[in-house]
């Protein structure tokens, strides 16, 4: 009998379910808005109702496994969140536990980092699988930075279930406070909601008018707003781009220093502006690393065996609710 497995991307703003087949073909899918502001319990509601429709609409397939992706940092193999900056009101919610009070299936649920996913499903599905790559560590810049880190083709968890927590690692030991209770995370600088807080700075400053024709119209600023105005030359844009990208080529260096991995892949939303901030990147990254200076390819844009490649990632933001459906099959 033909087999799959759901996935559930636990976004901040959006909660995605969808079933997949073995050789990952999408079967169907269910999105609804994430009520965060309406606590756990409505959100577990959510989630169950979806998945179950997920379920009967894959039918007569059968059901291997549910694979979770959320923010983290989660306590594993356990499945409890704790302190999730980006879910406020979340802290040690026993995700796994309540799903399975919730579905009762006879089929493993398994918790995993949102950002783990995603690298999961880059190394089986994605750049990894394209070049050949079987370690890799990947950056999402989507609501804040998340990242994770594939090693002979599974996540590597660490202890507790805690290892990729890149996005607060500080890039400025001095600068803003961040919800994590560090100061300068990476997160603030390179996630869609530090653009558009930095975008929001440089319009009072002066020197991002079309942002501040936003704000003085009362309309929201987005990162895609701030991504159209840096391609059409906004002075203000353009400078977030440049502290986006010289934020990511700082932690970039110590990751490269550290992992010594083949592939690094930039995700999420926000990398979309790949073009805008990659410059900046490759000059901190050259500047700050002498492990990538001695293993950068000739082609900055071509993967090279052998070197240290930094690319975008190539599944978009799918990857997260493919790499949860891909975690029952490569479970610790």
């Amino acid at each position: 009998m033909a087999t799959f497995t759901v996935g559930v991307d636990m976004g901040g703003t959006n909660l995605r379910v969808a079933g997949f087949s073995s050789a990952w073909e999408r079967l169907a899918a269910v999105s609804v808005p994430t009520r965060v502001a309406d606590g756990p319990r409505a959100v577990l509601g959510d989630m169950a109702a979806a998945i179950r429709q997920v379920i009967d609409s894959c039918g007569p397939a059968e059901l291997e496994g549910i694979g979770i992706g959320s923010p983290g940092p989660i306590e594993l193999p356990e499945g409890r969140l704790l302190e999730p900056p980006n879910l406020p009101g979340f802290h040690a919610l026993a995700l796994r536990a309540e799903l399975e009070s919730l579905l009762d299936v006879p089929v493993p649920i398994v918790v995993e980092s949102d950002a783990n996913a995603a690298a999961l499903a880059e190394a089986h599905a994605g750049a990894g699988e394209q070049h050949g790559a079987d370690s890799l560590c990947m950056l999402t810049l989507g609501t804040g930075v998340g990242n994770g880190i594939i090693f002979d083709g599974r996540i590597w968890h660490g202890e507790r279930g805690m290892a990729g927590e890149a996005g607060h690692i500080a890039v400025w030991p001095d600068g803003i406070e961040c919800p994590c209770g560090n100061r300068g995370c990476l997160e603030l600088f390179a996630s869609a909601t530090g653009i558009v807080r930095m975008a929001r700075e440089t319009a009072y400053e002066g020197r991002s008018p079309r942002t501040r024709d936003l704000i003085e119209r009362g309309a929201p600023v987005t990162a895609q707003d701030v991504t159209r105005f840096a391609e059409e030359g906004d002075e203000g844009a353009l400078v977030v781009y440049d502290t986006v990208g010289r934020a990511l080529g700082i932690s970039l260096a110590g990751l490269v220093n550290t992992l010594n991995v083949p592939l690094y892949v930039i995700g999420g939303g926000a990398a979309a502006a790949w073009h805008l901030f990659s410059p900046a990147l490759f000059r901190e990254l050259e500047s700050r690393s002498y492990v990538y200076r001695l293993t950068a390819p000739r082609d900055k844009g071509k993967f090279t065996p052998g070197r240290t490649n930094v690319l975008p990632a190539m599944l978009g933001s799918g990857s997260g609710l493919l790499g949860a459906a891909m975690v029952p099959r490569f479970q610790r």
